[in-house]
């Protein structure tokens, strides 16, 4: 879907196509697009069609850059995306801006918070007659949302863990591997956001006043604030999973040793039944039926009980050298 934002009062205000101003600067909102959407940005506004493949791919890095042919400048930016209904529900998407004369275009396959943030007003001081600064904008709101994310996975994954500490199932370790995922995204996208960061201050795609330069500060702080955080909480879970694999291996272990041992009795037993069942002549085959019934019965519980004591004595033996 496209929509077109022009800046009134200091307050973006949605406009139908017809009634855009040509004298104001223009933000042209483009998300959650189709095949109709992408096909009329490219004819009215000549963009190249490798580059909308690059801005509609998932995995497409953040980067800005200026072709010799092209009358803009392409940021690519990824911000974090939150959908409950998706397996992996934190995520980031890249999110295209093509910087016009006096047009800036926002392209992106899904929505985000950080773009309903721009279309609501709920961004301070924003001035779309400045594209440098609306750059820095979305830079500066994207980290805040990253921060804020990274905080609720953290509140998430503290939950699902003390889930498992009471039992562990599949559904939770599912949960916890999607946290995982989400963590692992973000680290991905927060470290090429801080690459387009360092290349906007090498270069000058983007004429930065005094005022941008000391936002770019602001929005590399938080950059590498996010980083951190989404490192830390991964290295966190990580070792939570590794935690909770070997518990369950242990578990595993402990049921196979019981297993075991069980087995260990009733071999004995059935060993001894077996003898008794061979058609070969053996005692008490010619006294009364019930006396050879008991006095194997009682062999067998006798060698039942040997065999389970000396089982036990050794796992005894196994946990005294663990402590």
């Amino acid at each position: 879907m496209i929509s077109y934002w022009q800046q009134e009062n200091g307050v973006l205000v949605k406009k139908e196509k017809e009634q855009i101003d040509s004298n104001s600067s223009l933000w042209i909102d483009a998300r959650s697009v189709t095949g109709s959407d992408i096909t009329e940005l490219e004819t009215e506004y000549k963009i190249d069609h490798e580059q909308l493949l690059d801005i509609l791919d998932p995995d497409e890095l953040s980067r800005i850059e200026k072709e010799d042919e092209t009358d803009y400048v392409l940021a690519i930016v990824r911000l974090p995306v939150f959908q409950p209904s998706a397996d992996v529900s934190y995520f980031a998407a890249p999110v295209g801006a093509l910087i016009f004369k006096n047009t800036i275009i926002t392209i992106c396959w899904t929505d985000c918070e950080v773009l309903r943030d721009l279309s609501e007003n709920r961004i301070r001081d924003l001035k779309l007659t400045d594209f440098p600064a609306f750059i820095m904008r979305i830079l500066s709101r994207a980290d805040f949302m990253y921060l804020r994310y990274l905080k609720e996975i953290n509140r998430r994954t503290n939950s699902i863990q003390a889930e498992l500490q009471e039992s562990v199932s599949n559904s939770e370790l599912i949960q916890l591997l999607n946290m995982q995922k989400s963590l692992t995204f973000f680290t991905t996208s927060l470290k090429s956001n801080h690459l387009l960061l360092q290349k906007i201050r090498r270069t000058r795609l983007l004429k930065l006043d005094e005022d941008d330069q000391d936002w770019l500060d602001d929005v590399e702080i938080d950059n590498k604030q996010a980083m951190e955080m989404a490192d830390t909480y991964s290295a966190i879970t990580s070792g939570t999973m590794e935690a909770f694999a070997s518990v369950i291996s242990n578990n595993m272990n402990m049921v196979m040793k019981k297993l075991t041992g069980i087995t260990i009795v009733l071999t004995v037993a059935t060993f001894i039944t077996s003898f008794w069942g061979m058609n070969i002549r053996l005692p008490w085959s010619k006294a009364d039926s019930w006396t050879g019934f008991f006095v194997i019965s009682g062999i067998c519980a006798l060698a039942s009980t040997i065999s389970f004591l000396i089982v036990n004595r050794r796992q005894d033996k196994v946990k005294l050298m663990k402590k």
